[in-house]
Order: C-alpha cells, then sequence, then structure tokens
C-alpha cells in the first residue's frame, strides 16, 4: 500500500478567521445598491461558505442568473471598499487558530485551506495573520465549483499528496461536511461558526469541535478510524 501524507484541510471564513460582521455588512450594502430589502443577518450567515453566485442563488431563489451575477459582482466592490478603502480592521482569529496549525505542522500534518473565499481574499487573512508558509496547499472560489463539490478537496490532496484516507476536512459549515464526505475525507465541525450543530451532524461531521484544544487528539484518532 503506498504511503500517503497526511493532510488537514480547513475552511477560512467561520472556521479560521470571525468575518460574520463584515459579511453581513458587505450584503447589507449590496441589497442597498440594489433597492432591495436587507436579509435577515441570519439568513446571510447560512450562506457563508458557498461561491458569490450560488449563495445569492440560495438567497434569492426566484430571481434570474443574471441577477445574482450582478449581486455577486457588488458584493465583491462593497466588501473591498468597507475592508481597503475604510480601513476595516482585520478579521479576528478563532481563539487557538495559529497556536493548533502550528501543533498541526510539528506533529508532521500538512495543512491546506479550502475555502469560498477569493484567492485575493485568502490571501488577505495569511497576510494579515501572519500564516505565511504553514499551508501547503490553497484552494479558493476562483478555480473550482462551489461547496460543496469536492473539487477543492481534490486538488489539495493532489497537490499534497495525500489520499482520501489521510484527509480531514475541518469547516463551520453543512457545505464543508459534504464536500468532505463527497470527497470521501474524513469530516470535522465547527461549533463557533455559521451553522448549527445539528446541521453539521445532518451534512455528515463525524466529529465537533467546542475549542482548537480538541482537535490534534481528534485528528491523531480519526487517523486510525477506517470510516
Amino acid at each position: 500500500m503506498a504511503d500517503f501524507n497526511r493532510l488537514v484541510i480547513f475552511d477560512c471564513d467561520g472556521t479560521l478567521v470571525d468575518s460574520q460582521h463584515m459579511i453581513i455588512d458587505a450584503m447589507h450594502a449590496t441589497y442597498s445598491k440594489l433597492n432591495m430589502p436587507l436579509e435577515e443577518d441570519a439568513r446571510v450567515r447560512s450562506i457563508v461558505g458557498l461561491s458569490l453566485v450560488e449563495a445569492m442563488a440560495m438567497l434569492r431563489p426566484d430571481d434570474e442568473a443574471q441577477l445574482h451575477e450582478e449581486m455577486a459582482n457588488i458584493y465583491k466592490r462593497e466588501f473591498y471598499r468597507l475592508r481597503v478603502e475604510e480601513a476595516a480592521k482585520p478579521d479576528p482569529l478563532y481563539p487557538g487558530t495559529l497556536e493548533v496549525l502550528q501543533a498541526l505542522g510539528e506533529a508532521g500534518y500538512l495543512l491546506g485551506v479550502a475555502t469560498g473565499n477569493s484567492d485575493r481574499g485568502l490571501a488577505r487573512v495569511i497576510a494579515e495573520h501572519g500564516l505565511d508558509g504553514l499551508f501547503v496547499t490553497l484552494q479558493t472560489a476562483d478555480g473550482h465549483p462551489s461547496k460543496p463539490h469536492p473539487s477543492m478537496i481534490h486538488t489539495a490532496m493532489a497537490e499534497a499528496g495525500a489520499d482520501a484516507s489521510t484527509t480531514i476536512m475541518v469547516g463551520d459549515t453543512s457545505y464543508d461536511m459534504m464536500m468532505a464526505r463527497s470527497a470521501n475525507a474524513k469530516a470535522v465541525g465547527v461549533t463557533w461558526g455559521y451553522h448549527s450543530e445539528s446541521e453539521l451532524r445532518q451534512g455528515g461531521a463525524q466529529h465537533l469541535l467546542k475549542a482548537y484544544t480538541e482537535l490534534l487528539p481528534i485528528v491523531r484518532q480519526m487517523g486510525t478510524m477506517n470510516d
């Protein structure tokens, strides 16, 4: 049997960084630009993790694809305005994020990211928090179908020299969990993000984290599991 590297892939928004306020503000600004009634914050949080066009389609399923594209483009501009032109503070890392990434690396695991964010957005998060060099593979919505399609995980495994049996996806939404199971990888949900524990379980989460201090023991345990 071939030897494969052990890979732990993280979602970004809602898993590594708490970006909900910026996402909600940018979405409200998008709706305002189009003179549409604002969505409730909880509904906006529910689509975090999807690629932008798919997120807009889920929020407004009765509208045409052209409007979803327009909404996605406006959202990008509004997010950039809030983040760069108005110099908003960086989205904070969740407690224990940096420590667990370093601990996993020291334990011999390779690390990756699979996010519905863009290349530019992920690069900004990595630069703002000094995460350069921690990840061997970075997958974003710019190069893949939206979650829960398994394309991001398949590409991450190929780049890292990993196999589904040696890969774990860590995320905060049911989309992350479904993506992992579609790729035959293992799925770990975090409870501090944008989907509920029941949604994570329904999506296929095999473990749920209450804090990042729980991750390394679970990762070690899952390395011995067949399912």
